[in-house]
C-alpha cells in the first residue's frame, strides 16, 4: 500500500478540476484508490515524463486528463503534483 501526499498545488488543482468536471469525480476518486494499492496497474498508463518534467511521472484519469505525480518506492509514497488536461499538466 502506498501513501498519497497531497501538495498544496494538487489540492487547488483537484478542487478546481472537481468543480469543472463533476462527471469525473467518481473516476478521480477511483484512480486515487488504485494509486494507493498499486500505481503500476496497466490501466493507469503510468509513464515517466521527459524534458523539463524529467523525474515526474503521470497516470491517466481519462484519455484527455492526467494526474502528474512522483513515486518514492522505498518509502512507498506518492506525491500528487497536478491534475488537468494533457496541455495543462505538461506545461
Amino acid at each position: 500500500m502506498y501513501t498519497l501526499i497531497w501538495t498544496p498545488r494538487f489540492t487547488r488543482s483537484a478542487e478546481r478540476f472537481a468543480k469543472q468536471h463533476p462527471e469525473l469525480r467518481a473516476s478521480f476518486a477511483a484512480v486515487l484508490r488504485v494509486l494507493e494499492q498499486d500505481p503500476f496497474q496497466p490501466h493507469l498508463k503510468f509513464h515517466n515524463l521527459g524534458g523539463k518534467l524529467r523525474g515526474i511521472q503521470a497516470v491517466s484519469l481519462t484519455h484527455d486528463y492526467r494526474i502528474t505525480l512522483t513515486v518514492f518506492i522505498t518509502e512507498r509514497e506518492i506525491t500528487l503534483l497536478d491534475i488537468g488536461s494533457h496541455g495543462e499538466v505538461y506545461r
